[in-house]
C-alpha cells in the first residue's frame, strides 16, 4: 500500500510519458492522461511508514498502541517533509516517553544546532544556489569552461549546505521538543573515497537503504562477487529514482553505482597509496560531476554541461559575480573541508555535543542571535528561497 501510493503519486507521470514517446514512435495513439502532483515530502514519511511496518513484523520493537503516537511518528513536523529519514525502532520509546533525560542543556543545545543550519541554508546556500541557477539556465554554447566549473561547484555547495542546513533546523527543533533524531551529515567532501562520501552524505538514507533493501539482498554475504556488484547496482539505481522520477537521477544512481563497484575492484586501495588530500579531492571533483545529473533539467544538458567543463574555448558571454557570492563560496569551501584538520574537527563535536558552561553558553546565545537576525535579513531581502529536498 505504502509504496503503491508513493509509485501513483511519484512515478506514473514519468512512466506515462516515457510509454507515450515509444508509442509516438510507432505511430500509435498515446495514452491520455491527467498529471497527477506531487505531495510535498512523500518519499520521506513514505519510507517511514515503511519501516514501523517492517520493523513491528521482525519484531524490532512492538507496535503503538496509540494511534496518536502512530500520528506522531509519522508527521513529527521538523523532519516531515525532508528527513532525516528515522526508523521506527530508533525513536518508538521516545514517541511515549521523550522527557526521560530532559533538561535546559537539550532546549540550548538544539537551539544553537536549529541556528547553525539557518545559517548554513540562508547564508551560505541560498547565495551559492542564486549563481548555479543563473549558470544553469544558460544555453550550453555560451557557457565557457571556468563558468561551467564555478557553476557546478557552486552547486556542489548549495545542495549540501541547503540539505544538511535543513537536517541540522530538524534534528535542532527535534532536541528542542526532547526528541533525539540521528546524524545525516558527517562532512561528506571530505571522504576519501565514494564509498566513504556514502558513508557520511545523507546518513539515514543510507541506512535504511542498507536495512531494508542491501541486506536483504544478501549485501555483502554472497558468493559471488558479481552478486555483490549486482546488489550494489540495484540499491544505487533506486536511490537515484528515490530521488526523482527522470533518467537524470537514474544516471546519477548508476554514476555512484560505477564508482562503488570500482572500487572494490580496487580502485580504492588505489586511492589510500595516493595520500589523503589527494584522494579526497579526486573524491569531491567525481561527486561534484555526478551533482551535474542531479541538477540539470535534462539528461542532454547535463552531458552538454560536463562536455563545457573541458571547453576551453572563449564564448561571447561573460558572467559576473557578486561579492556576496564570492564571500559565501569561500565560506562555503572553509566549512566543508575545516574538519580535515584534528583540532578543528574538535571545535565542531565541541559545539554540536558537548555541555557548556553558563559563560560559555551565554557567548553562544549571543552570537547564536547574531546569526539568527542576519538569517532573517537575508531572508526578508530576497524572494530566491529554495529547499532542494522539497520535490523528493
Amino acid at each position: 500500500m505504502n509504496v503503491g501510493l508513493l509509485f501513483y503519486f511519484k512515478y506514473c507521470n514519468f512512466f506515462i510519458e516515457n510509454i507515450n514517446e515509444v508509442l509516438g514512435l510507432l505511430h500509435v495513439t498515446q495514452i491520455k492522461w491527467l498529471e497527477v502532483v506531487l505531495p510535498i515530502g512523500i518519499s520521506f514519511y513514505t519510507f517511514e511508514s515503511l519501516t514501523y511496518v517492517i520493523d513491528v513484523y521482525r519484531k524490532e520493537h512492538k507496535p503503538l498502541t496509540n494511534f496518536l503516537h502512530y500520528q506522531l511518528y509519522i508527521i513529527l513536523f521538523p523532519k516531515l517533509i525532508a528527513g532525516p529519514i528515522i526508523r521506527y525502532s530508533q525513536i518508538a520509546d521516545q514517541i511515549t516517553d521523550r522527557f526521560k533525560d530532559y533538561s535546559v542543556d537539550q532546549v540550548l543545545g538544539g537551539f544553537y544546532r536549529f541556528i547553525i543550519g539557518l545559517s548554513k541554508k540562508v547564508l551560505i546556500a541560498n547565495t551559492v544556489g542564486l549563481i548555479a541557477d543563473n549558470i544553469f539556465l544558460l544555453p550550453l554554447d555560451s557557457i565557457s569552461a571556468p563558468t561551467a566549473w564555478v557553476g557546478m561547484l557552486a552547486y556542489t555547495f548549495q545542495i549540501y549546505f541547503d540539505f544538511s542546513g535543513y537536517s541540522d533546523m530538524a534534528i535542532g527543533i527535534g532536541q528542542m521538543l526532547g526528541f533525539k533524531f540521528p546524524e545525516n551529515f558527517n562532512n561528506p567532501y571530505t571522504a576519501k573515497s565514494i564509498t566513504e562520501f556514502w558513508q557520511r552524505w545523507h546518513m539515514t538514507l543510507g541506512a535504511w537503504m542498507k536495512n531494508y533493501l542491501y541486506i536483504p539482498l544478501g549485501g555483502n554475504r554472497v558468493k559471488t562477487k558479481l552478486r555483490l556488484y549486482f546488489n550494489l547496482w540495484i540499491v544505487f539505481i533506486l536511490s537515484g529514482f528515490w530521488h526523482g522520477a527522470s533518467w537524470n537521477f537514474i544516471v546519477w544512481g548508476i554514476f555512484h553505482g560505477f564508482f562503488l563497484v570500482v572500487e572494490r575492484m580496487g580502485w580504492q586501495k588505489i586511492l589510500a597509496k595516493l595520500g589523503s588530500v589527494s584522494a579526497t579531492l579526486i573524491t569531491f571533483f567525481t561527486v561534484a560531476i555526478g551533482w551535474v545529473f542531479f541538477r540539470a533539467d535534462t539528461l542532454g544538458y547535463a552531458v552538454g554541461f560536463i562536455k563545457r567543463l573541458f571547453y576551453f574555448k572563449e564564448t561571447k558571454v561573460w558572467f559576473t559575480y557578486t561579492n556576496d557570492f564570492k564571500f559565501m563560496f569561500l565560506m562555503a569551501v572553509v566549512f566543508s573541508f575545516f574538519v580535515m584538520i584534528p583540532k578543528l574537527k574538535n571545535i565542531q563535536d565541541t559545539v554540536y555535543y558537548a555541555k557548556h558552561s553558563l559563560v560559555i553558553n551565554c557567548c553562544y546565545s549571543l552570537f547564536a542571535m547574531v546569526l539568527f537576525v542576519l538569517s532573517i535579513s537575508f531572508i526578508t531581502t530576497s524572494n530566491f528561497n529554495p529547499f532542494i529536498y522539497f520535490r523528493f
